[in-house]
């Protein structure tokens, strides 16, 4: 179990407070276009003003490459964050991020101000974990916060590296939820405990998949990945989406689940098309019945039902990848079906970012699901059960 200090077990009061936050926010002709990611900050930073804390934000903006690019310049969050927290946010815009002007702001603070640096990738050691910037980010605080969930698997300077010039480094409300939920819900789960895996590759899911199958009762595979597996049982695939090489590995994996006494369950119908366009004539084929000039997009009807039922009991449930093309809306259905299930278990369901994600929060069904993570390849690499950077350097309780 992993067990961090927290925001809640400490007092910033009097304090310089860095944060590091997830401020990378679409940006429009420099108009943020989505403030979700500014929104979800607000309850760490409130803490920290309520304390009485000097509060410094940082955050990475795109990837400038170590270039100071006005497009990618974090001011814009500056505006809307003073909206949001109602006070000003002080925008410290260097260049260099830690310059004369973020000096000169962190210095003139009073208890329960807040300054933003500019955009920490503007140096381009942020990204190699350079000790000297990691110095001049903690020459400013005495005290480090991470919240940045989406860069955790990253060791960068602003998350990692400045933790080991700053005695006090805990995590934030973001992070903290993600720990609870993602790596120790997954890892001490209430059972029966399913997995559901989508998406399009198997070979971006092989260690999640290894991982889980020590762990869950129940492994459900849609997407485009269940090509892979379907033709390892011999069935034929069409133009599906297939990773010829990674046939072994799908036998193996069926293997192991047998071996550990998992359920692993694989699409028993297919929504088929012969083009991928909504705009196409489209049907439901059963296993083995995919003609030479179609491919898979969608789970059948069947398989929909099945994977419900099989979610209907779970009491812990972890999804991850969207069951077909969810963004074309014929074959839609299957995430939506799985979204659906989730939405009505009396469980813990834990979405685990990136496509699924997005799908749930297009279909109206986020406010149903217990957990929504926030990062994408950060999510998997702790559902692949390896240690994330970002965490590991927080202090332990």
């Amino acid at each position: 179990m992993l067990n961090k200090k927290s925001v809640d077990d400490i007092n910033v009061k009097g304090k310089r407070v860095l944060v590091r936050c997830d401020f990378n926010v679409p940006l429009q002709d420099g108009k943020i276009t989505d403030d979700t990611r500014l929104v979800a900050a607000i309850p760490t930073i409130n803490k920290l003003i309520s304390d009485g804390g000097k509060v410094i934000l940082c955050s990475h903006l795109g990837k400038p490459k170590g270039e100071p690019k006005p497009e990618l310049s974090l001011a814009p969050v500056a505006e809307a964050l003073s909206k949001l927290l109602g006070q000003t946010v002080k925008f410290a815009a260097d260049a260099n991020v830690v310059g004369e002007n973020a000096k000169a702001a962190v210095a003139e603070m009073k208890e329960g101000e807040v300054v933003l640096l500019e955009n920490t990738r503007y140096r381009a050691e942020e990204t190699k974990n350079g000790e000297a910037f990691s110095k001049e980010l903690a020459s400013l605080c005495d005290i480090f916060v991470n919240d940045a969930f989406g860069t955790a698997h990253r060791a960068h300077c602003s998350n990692v590296g400045v933790t080991e010039y700053v005695e006090t480094a805990v995590v934030g409300y973001l992070m903290q939820k993600e720990i609870d939920f993602l790596g120790n819900a997954v890892n001490n789960p209430v059972r029966p405990f399913v997995a559901i895996l989508g998406g399009s590759k198997v070979s971006s899911k092989i260690s999640v998949i290894n991982n889980l199958l020590d762990k869950v009762d129940t492994l459900i595979i849609g997407g485009g990945m269940a090509y892979t597996f379907m033709k390892a049982m011999g069935e034929e695939v069409g133009n599906s989406l297939l990773e010829a090489d990674y046939l072994d590995y799908a036998k193996e994996m069926m293997e192991k689940a047998e071996k550990n006494g998992v359920k692993l369950l694989i699409p028993v119908d297919t929504v088929v098309a012969k083009e991928f366009s909504n705009d196409v004539p489209f049907r439901t084929v059963g296993r083995g019945e995919i003609a030479a000039d179609e491919e898979g997009l969608d789970i059948g009807e069947k398989t929909r039902e099945l994977y419900a039922d099989a979610i209907k009991s779970a009491k812990t449930v972890v999804w991850n990848g969207p069951m077909g093309v969810f963004e074309l809306s014929n074959f839609a259905n299957g995430t939506i079906a799985v979204a659906e299930a989730l939405a009505n278990i009396d469980g813990t369901t834990i979405i685990g970012g990136g496509d699924s994600a997005a799908a749930v929060n297009q279909l109206g069904f986020a406010d149903k699901m217990t957990h929504i993570s926030t990062g994408g390849g950060a999510s998997l690499e702790f559902l692949e059960g390896k240690e994330l950077p970002g965490v590991a350097a927080a202090n332990d309780k």
